[in-house]
């Protein structure tokens, strides 16, 4: 069966190819590049060493990923013909080449010629010692989950202007205009190589980017953090619940916290229902505090840890999805509902309504009649028309009057008449697709803002709404509805 052999070419030098490397390229096998733009290319010309190139792809398509497994296709396509051939690579086969990758994921006979990367002569570039970590991506495909503030960073394959404006985006976001990066391009090569050391908003304007450049940006160091990531306040937490740590933080337990979990849910919410996006960064924080605080708790009691926790949600999801993950075909948003929930019965081992209806017990009040009545309605236990929502509300208000017409009140049967008004109005809530929780929350918000102007037009009058009559605060009342 015929082989392909994939040789490094090495960083750049034609001093840096190494034996391997000459021998199969003077082997007489068909050769081929993925590119030519490359400083060795000189050894082959020298030596009329014939070559072809894949430089043509890059021009034809627009996509990396696509001029990728167009590459991969024509070397598979060469090698089924019955002879041996080489494919040249710049640097090492095993680093950061994407072409490699995919064919060692072909069934195709392949073998291995190393050559030194580019990662050795570009931190001699800028004399940095990688010691406390080092992360090399490919800008072709770069994005933001690819940044970690904490590490060293290597972006590799950023080949023109347009790449290497896409990265600066994104890095600006991250790290701010002015955090100072390395650009170097032909690292390792003598009378070739440049490195400018440039705040992020200068990125775009160095002329020098080719196939050979790479960028190297710096970790954030701890002395100097401005920005911080998951990582840092999982150290943060640890060290606020480590032996010289703060003593509430110490004492906390999953049930001691409990309360403050409901708090800052409702006070995200509120920060949603005023869209005031400094206070949704704000509480969405203290949300996700929450998760750390108990996944710390959790795993200094040896339970479980934060990985526990994102990888049997990252599970939820990808298994809840099927029509993303597994291409199973849904097309209408009500499909995906009905498959959400089907799997999520699925998932939590639910055989009977028992276990479902047990399973919403600890809601507030408000949700658990919302979602008792929608297993109810799944199961066709619902009203045919909204005459039938409204008709109970009717009926459920008559008996609490009924209660009050009493000559002697009963409390307990007044208590049972006023829930079963709420659990109706939340039916029609859901019958006509409001949520119940929302609803009352702008109801309670218009509330309390036509009070807070009840309360300044009183005072500009210099008076105090206690000290009002009832009438004088009714026509308050009504210049604040007015006023909306």
């Amino acid at each position: 069966m015929a082989k392909i052999y994939i040789i490094g070419l090495g960083p750049g030098s034609v001093d840096d190819l190494t034996l391997g490397a000459i021998n199969r390229i003077n082997k007489g096998d068909k050769n081929f590049l993925r590119t030519k733009e490359h400083p060795t290319i000189e050894y082959f010309n020298e030596n009329l060493v014939e070559y072809e190139s894949f430089d043509y792809l890059y021009e034809d398509n627009e996509e990396f990923k696509n001029v990728y497994n167009d590459i991969v296709d024509n070397l598979i396509e060469e090698v089924s013909l019955g002879e041996d051939i080489n494919y040249f690579v710049p640097g090492n086969p095993l680093v950061a080449e994407k072409t490699v990758e995919i064919l060692l994921e072909k069934d195709v006979d392949i073998e291995i010629v190393g050559g030194m990367s580019f990662i050795d002569p570009l931190i001699m570039s800028i004399e940095k010692d990688p010691v406390n970590g080092l992360k090399i991506v490919d800008g072709t495909v770069f994005d933001y989950s690819m940044i970690d503030i904490n590490t060293d960073i290597i972006i590799t394959q950023v080949y023109n202007k347009r790449i290497i404006s896409e990265i600066k985006l994104i890095l600006s976001e991250i790290y701010g205009d002015e955090y100072k990066i390395y650009i170097v391009d032909s690292a390792g090569i003598r009378n070739s190589e440049s490195v400018n050391n440039i705040p992020i908003y200068l990125m775009d304007r160095i002329p020098n980017i080719g196939y050979l450049t790479s960028i190297y940006i710096p970790r954030i160091e701890n002395d100097n953090k401005d920005i911080y990531d998951l990582n840092d306040l999982i150290h943060i937490m640890e060290k606020l619940r480590g032996e010289d740590g703060c003593p509430w933080d110490i004492k906390q337990s999953h049930k001691s916290l409990r309360k403050h979990v409901i708090e800052e849910a409702y006070e995200l919410v509120d920060a949603i229902d005023r869209d005031n996006i400094d206070d949704i960064v704000e509480e969405l924080g203290d949300v996700l505090l929450q998760v750390i605080f108990h996944s710390q708790i959790a795993f200094d009691q040896g339970d479980f840890s934060l990985i526990d926790v994102t990888t049997t949600l990252a599970k939820k999801i990808i298994f809840r999805h099927p029509n993303i993950f597994l291409k199973e075909k849904l097309e209408k948003s009500e499909e995906v509902v009905y498959n959400w929930d089907r799997l999520k019965d699925l998932q939590r081992g639910f055989e009977t309504i028992e276990e479902k209806l047990n399973h919403i017990s600890g809601f507030p009040s408000s949700i658990k009649s919302y979602k008792t009545q929608e297993i109810a309605a799944k199961l066709g236990f619902d009203w045919n028309s909204i005459d039938g929502p409204l008709g109970k509300i009717k009926e459920e208000y008559e008996e609490i009057i009924e209660v009050l017409d009493c000559s002697q009140i009963d409390p307990e049967r007044l208590e049972e008449e006023i829930g079963d008004l709420f659990f109706a109005v939340v039916n029609l809530a859901r019958f006509i697709n409001i949520d119940p929780e929302v609803s009352m929350n702008n109801a309670n918000n218009k509330f309390i803002n036509r009070f807070k102007f009840m309360e300044a037009k009183a005072i500009e009058k210099n008076k105090k709404l206690e000290n009002m009559s009832l009438e004088e605060m009714e026509k308050l009342w009504s210049l604040a509805k007015e006023d909306e």
